[in-house]
């Protein structure tokens, strides 16, 4: 190899990390992917992200991943940057879906396609396509199997008694799962099986901004000082493995889960980690898993469609009205995941190899 082409690799390595070089050409042909990822405090933000990076590389384009670590005016430069740069398609997962208006304006009249990934934007025309999971499923499997779990853990109980937690209230599919949630537990607790003893309901009340486990925590810690004196909490539900951890924290620093005082089924979403190493030691209960893998596909699939001029493949044109339009979108579906099947859904799947969760 000459000394040229051995400097000109070097150079894009960094910018075409899962590139394959046996391609004869670079993935730049295609034009550049702006990729906006609201932070890496996530696990599942990085996963997003690595997954579309290769996915964007193998089908021949570039791509311009950032995380704005949960900083909107960060977030914001960062897509503008994008805008000025030349990208061709801008995929934005939004830290705060009502606050990029202006940018997404200037993305229209430069021609650049938006899709909103996963976390719809609102308030824009400016937003062609949505790809997302089905969101209000997610809070249906969550209610679901919080209730299998109080069935299974708490067969001689009655009234269960539940705290209710919500995602970032900026993010419009906290909205989705709780009210998937509640479409489970309101009956519920309407013919007096469920009771949720601090009377906290509703997203303004049960919301947890920026999905904060410290937040989370420190609520958990305050309702149980507040309302359980003389009961048990049998169960919480949390949209977010994030959340769980810090839920989980509060309820074994006052006993549970210890002696006589059975670990409450405490609920999450994102198959992190950690979460799948707390429900394999019997803590969390569940989440739900939602394979990123996919997610990116279906993103490059819209991506490819739109700039060759055609109609990407949609499965849902009635759901996500951002207040302006509603935005066509592509919806994946989610699966909980508990001890009974981590193995085969997380394992066999080749999300995560055993080792990761050893």
């Amino acid at each position: 190899m000459s000394l040229t082409r051995r400097t000109l690799m070097s150079a894009t390595v960094a910018a075409f990390a899962f590139a394959s070089f046996a391609a004869p050409s670079f993935a730049a042909d295609k034009g550049t992917v702006g990729i906006a990822m609201p932070t890496k405090s996530s696990a599942r933000w990085i996963s997003d992200g690595e997954s579309m990076v290769k996915q964007f590389t193998d089908a021949g384009y570039a791509t311009d991943l950032q995380y704005a670590e949960d900083d909107i005016p960060n977030q914001l430069a960062q897509i503008e940057n994008m805008i000025t740069k030349g990208a061709k398609v801008l995929v934005i997962a939004a830290i705060d879906g009502t606050t990029l208006s202006n940018a997404l304006d200037n993305a229209a009249a430069a021609g650049i396609k938006v899709i909103a990934y996963d976390r719809l934007i609102r308030d824009s025309g400016n937003v062609d396509y949505y790809a997302t999971f089905d969101n209000f499923k997610v809070g249906v499997l969550q209610a679901n199997s919080l209730v299998a779990g109080l069935k299974e853990r708490f067969p001689d109980v009655k009234p269960w008694n539940v705290e209710l937690f919500g995602g970032s209230p900026d993010d419009n599919n906290a909205f989705f799962f709780y009210n998937g949630a509640m479409s489970v537990l309101q009956p519920l607790i309407d013919s007096g099986d469920v009771a949720v003893p601090s009377g906290q309901m509703g997203m303004d009340k049960v919301g947890t901004l920026r999905w904060d486990g410290a937040v989370a925590q420190s609520r958990m810690e305050n309702l149980l000082s507040a309302n359980y004196g003389d009961k048990q909490v049998h169960g919480a539900l949390s949209p977010y493995d994030g959340l769980s951890i810090g839920i989980l924290s509060a309820l074994k620093g006052v006993g549970y889960g210890s002696g006589d005082l059975k670990m409450p089924i405490v609920t999450g979403q994102d198959a992190e980690v950690p979460s799948v190493k707390s429900i394999l030691a019997d803590e969390q209960y569940s989440t739900i898993f939602k394979d990123t893998r996919e997610l990116a596909g279906v993103t490059v699939k819209m991506v490819d469609a739109v700039l060759s001029g055609s109609e990407p493949e949609i499965n849902d044109t009635s759901t996500y009205d951002n207040g302006v339009k509603v935005v066509p979108s592509y919806l994946l579906e989610p699966h909980t995941v508990d001890k009974s099947n981590w193995e085969e859904t997380l394992i066999g799947s080749g999300y995560y190899t055993a080792d990761q969760i050893k």
